[in-house]
């Protein structure tokens, strides 16, 4: 069994992906993937987790933890390309060990040929809203406005990485098995009765 979510940010698409692997007994994969990148490749966690759900860009901090990763040097876009390929074998060799749910990173594309049950989750924005306020740091001062911005660019940030490195639409309802509204269906309950479907 392999499931992929894709998510709006903000829509709760992590926590319905982490509820349902508990549901299910099965693994979850997440931010183990950035990890194990950076573990295998030598560059910090920042900069894969910075490179791994956008278009390439220039970033001013540093890359690297240790030795040099000679063989990605040559440009930003080398780099993410790569990253994204480093990205690809990690989540076929996870998907092969044992069940799992895993989130983003266009691994239902990447894992197309194993027939994963593809979940896309999404929410009104003003339902976006309430929930990153709920998980904001209690130092964080943005106005609505601002959050709201901020939920966008990331939104655009992770279509353009989705085209980038598929060649589809990301949002896509003919792309997923199971589109997810959680506007009005606390995640908890959206968790349940998604792992009914699965197990059919």
């Amino acid at each position: 069994m392999i499931i992929t979510i894709g998510r709006e940010f903000g829509s709760g698409g992590r926590e319905l992906g982490r509820r349902l692997s508990e549901i299910l007994g099965i693994a979850y994969y997440d931010q183990e993937i950035i990890t194990e990148i950076a573990r295998r490749t030598d560059l910090s966690e920042r900069y894969v987790q910075e490179m791994s759900e956008k278009r390439p860009m220039y970033n001013t901090f540093p890359i690297h933890t240790g030795r040099s990763f000679y063989y990605m040097q040559n440009s930003p876009l080398n780099l993410s390309f790569s990253i994204f390929q480093e990205q690809s074998a990690i989540i076929r060799e996870m998907a092969k060990k044992s069940d799992c749910v895993i989130v983003g990173r266009c691994a239902d594309d990447v894992l197309r040929e194993s027939n994963p049950f593809r979940i896309f989750v999404y929410a009104e924005m003003e339902s976006r809203l309430k929930r990153c306020r709920q998980k904001a740091p209690k130092d964080e001062h943005l106005s609505d406005k601002e959050m709201i911005a901020n939920i966008r660019r990331i939104d655009k940030n992770r279509s353009r990485y989705y085209e980038l490195y598929t060649g589809k639409t990301w949002g896509d309802r003919l792309l997923y098995d199971l589109c997810i509204n959680t506007t009005r269906i606390p995640v908890e309950d959206a968790a349940a009765m998604t792992a009914k479907i699965v197990k059919k």
